[in-house]
């Protein structure tokens, strides 16, 4: 519950009263390997705070799986999507490995912003910071070339990447595997 504390204060003041609600209002939930936050075709209903553990976004386009998103301890995951009018998601969130995480509710998350004076504007911050990360991924995803991909990844998650399949890894940076594993060979070599 700490991680989440600070990750808010990183945003905004909260009082000891912000905290003791934040404390309320998020419950943990644990997953295992394999399971998801959210499925395509559902509604998500929470968001969640990872404290421990993995996931990956995806798309489902004509039976093959699309990563285009990890998400590791100390962020936020969802489907903002689907939660914010509450419509049917057209992505999934899968568990790489076992998670615990803090999650909130629609309705719980309406309090935080409702009770908590900038809880609105750390609302609106997360989400503009998730904005501007997905712009970049989707411009660089057409605009260079996989092994830039690759470095990028390595950048953006350089702690994660002996956790994550590499069929994931070459997924999201848009290569079948054997187009991976002679980028990492290259990249090795220099």
């Amino acid at each position: 519950m700490e991680a989440l504390l600070n990750t808010i204060r990183h945003f905004i003041p909260l009082t000891e009263a912000d905290a003791a609600l934040i404390r309320q209002l998020f419950k943990v939930k644990q997953l295992s390997k394999g399971e998801y936050f959210v499925q395509e075709g559902y509604t998500c209903k929470q968001v969640g705070f990872i404290q421990q553990g993995l996931v990956r976004y995806f798309l489902n386009k004509d039976g093959q799986e699309l990563t285009y998103e990890f998400g590791k301890e100390g962020e936020f995951i969802c489907n903002y999507a689907s939660f914010l009018d509450q419509s049917v998601s057209d992505e999934s969130i899968q568990v790489l490995e076992d998670t615990s995480l803090l999650a909130i509710s629609f309705d719980d998350l309406q309090t935080f912003y409702k009770q908590v004076p900038a809880g609105d504007r750390f609302g609106r911050l997360i989400v503009e910071s998730i904005f501007v990360r997905a712009k970049k991924q989707l411009a660089s995803l057409y605009s260079e070339p996989p092994e830039v991909r690759y470095r990028q990844f390595l950048q953006l998650y350089p702690d994660i990447q002996q956790r994550i399949p590499q069929y994931y890894i070459s997924s999201y940076v848009g290569v079948k595997p054997p187009s991976l594993s002679r980028i990492r060979k290259r990249l090795a070599q220099s």
